[in-house]
């Protein structure tokens, strides 16, 4: 017998004597009302062990070679399944070349209140859901707006659709802000679309109407952005900011029409990519350069007369699917309302 599979039939004999693995008819003492709850959709994270992988552990193969983060390990501790060849294991056993390592993931649910809040799915599978959000509401419950989020449509959408998983946002969208977002259905797949993010693998452009006419055709802002002081959702241009990069291209300019209170200013319809993700970050850098989201309360001035709130939408975004790398790319159409400003300001 190959030193190898000595050392691995003598490591699990040992560990049976000790009732610290299951046979393969399950754990020792567990009952079934006990076993956690597992998605048989999840049965699709499996690797087999090579040559090249030399004499690593369970753990180490879900780290190194899978992907998998040391926080859904622990998670995995106690309630997915960890399987080789069929039969579940701790992450402290050894593996050989040829063993098939299958993991399930615990099945988890979230205790929002369902609402009748429309979802608009663009892209779905069995780990991802990206919407289309409308503007005028809040992504997730919080003191201010316990209810009527996104994360509440999101659970009638399910009971709808029979889907069952936590939601889990991948970005950010203001309340006012329309567009893709990206909700992940497992810790796995958040915690990897998280470290596409850190390394600029996912594309994010969005499309804005700003005050003025900006005169070059393109243009990147790359300055600090920070909070003032803390107690303030207001972010501004800090030196000791987080560094925050926007790309800008103009798309149209309008010239805009001179009245009683000001001067004609013109508005500039524009596309911007992001190359960091800070809060407010299109809105703070478009504002500190003199070109403000029209209709940003915030960052500007309200103006009802042309839309009921910052002109700005998330149009596209592309990234890949965590488990079998293909590019996804998601695209937004631009919003009724942001349509209507255009026409507007067109006349």
């Amino acid at each position: 017998m190959p030193d190898r599979d000595w050392k691995r039939e003598l490591t699990d004999i040992v560990r049976r004597e000790m009732k610290e693995i299951p046979e393969a008819g399950g754990i020792s003492g567990a009952s079934e009302s006990l076993e956690p709850a597992v998605s048989e959709a999840e049965d699709r994270f499996v690797y087999t062990v090579t040559a090249d992988d030399g004499e690593m552990t369970v753990k180490q193969i879900l780290k190194r070679r899978m992907g998998f983060s040391s926080r859904l390990l622990q998670k995995l501790k106690s309630g997915g399944k960890v399987m080789r060849n069929g039969v579940q294991v701790r992450l402290f056993a050894d593996v050989i070349e040829g063993d098939v390592i299958r993991v399930q993931l615990p099945e988890e649910r979230c205790s929002f209140l369902p609402e009748d809040i429309p979802i608009c799915p663009v892209y779905e599978d069995e780990d991802l859901l990206v919407i289309d959000k409308q503007p005028g509401i809040v992504v997730h419950p919080t003191k201010g707006h316990p209810s009527g989020t996104i994360a509440n449509g999101l659970m009638r959408y399910m009971e709808r659709s029979g889907h069952s998983f936590k939601i889990r946002f991948v970005n950010r969208l203001d309340r006012d802000t329309s567009g893709l977002l990206i909700v992940a259905k497992n810790s796995h797949c958040q915690d990897s679309m998280m470290k596409q993010m850190k390394r600029n693998q996912v594309e994010k452009t969005y499309l804005a109407v700003v005050h003025g006419m900006i005169p070059e055709e393109n243009g990147t802002v790359d300055l600090p952005i920070g909070r003032p002081q803390e107690d303030s959702v207001q972010r501004w241009v800090m030196e000791d900011g987080y560094p925050s990069v926007t790309h800008y291209r103009v798309l149209q300019r309008f010239a805009g029409k001179k009245t009683e209170e000001e001067p004609p200013s013109g508005f500039t319809f524009v596309r911007l990519k992001l190359e960091t993700g800070r809060t407010h970050q299109i809105r703070v850098h478009m504002a500190y350069t003199g070109h403000p989201l029209v209709g940003d309360s915030l960052y500007g001035r309200e103006e009802p007369q042309l839309i009921g709130r910052q002109a700005l939408h998330a149009a596209s975004l592309s990234f890949f699917q965590p488990v079998s790398g293909q590019k996804i790319v998601c695209e937004a159409p631009l919003p009724a309302d942001m349509k209507k400003l255009i026409e507007k300001l067109s006349i």
